[in-house]
């Protein structure tokens, strides 16, 4: 098993230069270099160019360097593309994705790029954001577009405005695209990253999303400010009595196992196959956060 660790995506505006320079101290898992909503028209151009010098004289640790990109329909889109592609970055950030060709001709213009850089073909990575009911309808088309896809992200606000939503705390307007990409997600075997929470000032708030979202079986969460950045962790990283669980899980079918039957109980409840499925997860997702105990790594490689 292996997790790709994708526990926070943290925004940092492309038109900042202090932050473009400081973003891999915040221990984020993911960084997204925004060139989209964050940079306002008069500041495209120079934010692209901010990015790329950044791209190309910083290391940012162990975090996934991502780029939101401008739509390939307004006048940046292509030119995010030329200057930040030969950047190498890990992956690209498709906004308001609505049928699989807005993936395609991202993928098109991506592989010219990588082609005339001397980047091996497919090497970076796609995250298409859906932000309207066209691209809900259509998710699951998205999420298999390309096998350069390897997660998908929803705009929380730009959705409930394409639909008529009413935004609420418990965010039951979400529910019917939650479970929508989850389920286009998982077909397609790519990670579901959850929306931001957007009151920042609220830490109890935005933990309680981030856990609705992990019990739903979301990989992590979009976030705008470095103070988000623990409290998504902390909901995201299984606990330690979540992982003490997990191993009793997956000992007692090993001893199953060895007396020759594929049904357990453990603490007191049957443990099957699909158990420890789950179990493992957990493990994987704690070994990967550096959560597992030392001495019980082995057992989830």
């Amino acid at each position: 098993m292996t997790t790709t660790l994708r526990r926070s995506s943290l925004y940092v505006p492309g038109n900042n230069p202090s932050m473009l320079i400081n973003a891999g101290i915040y221990g984020a898992d993911v960084l997204v270099f925004d060139l989209e909503d964050a940079v306002p028209f008069a500041e495209k151009d120079a934010a692209r160019i901010l990015l790329r010098n950044a791209l190309s004289a910083v290391r940012y640790a162990s975090a996934e360097v991502v780029v939101r990109i401008n739509s390939l329909s307004t006048p940046f889109g292509r030119e995010d593309l030329d200057v930040i592609v030969p950047q190498r970055p890990d992956t690209i950030r498709i906004p308001k994705c609505e049928t699989a060709r807005d993936v395609t001709d991202v993928d098109r213009a991506v592989g010219e790029l990588e082609a005339a850089s001397g980047i091996e073909r497919g090497s970076i990575r796609f995250m298409p954001i859906i932000e309207t009911a066209l691209g809900a309808w259509n998710v699951m088309e998205i999420a298999t577009a390309c096998p350069r896809v390897t997660a998908l992200n929803f705009g929380a606000e730009d959705y409930t405005a394409d639909i008529g939503a009413i935004r609420t705390k418990d965010g039951t307007e979400l529910a019917d695209l939650r479970a929508r990409m989850l389920l286009a997600a998982r077909v397609a075997g790519v990670q579901a990253l959850d929306s931001v929470y957007s009151d920042v000032a609220d830490d109890d708030g935005l933990y309680e999303e981030s856990r609705r979202a992990r019990i739903l079986g979301f990989d992590g969460k979009s976030v705008i400010h470095p103070r988000q950045i623990p409290v998504v962790h902390r909901a995201f990283t299984p606990s330690e009595k979540e992982i003490a669980a997990a191993l009793r899980v997956e000992r007692g079918l090993a001893e199953g196992k060895r007396m020759g039957v594929g049904v357990v109980v453990v603490d007191g409840k049957m443990v099957d196959a699909p158990v420890l499925k789950r179990a493992r997860k957990v493990l994987e997702l704690a070994r990967a956060a550096g959560a597992l105990p030392k001495e019980e790594e082995s057992s989830c490689r």
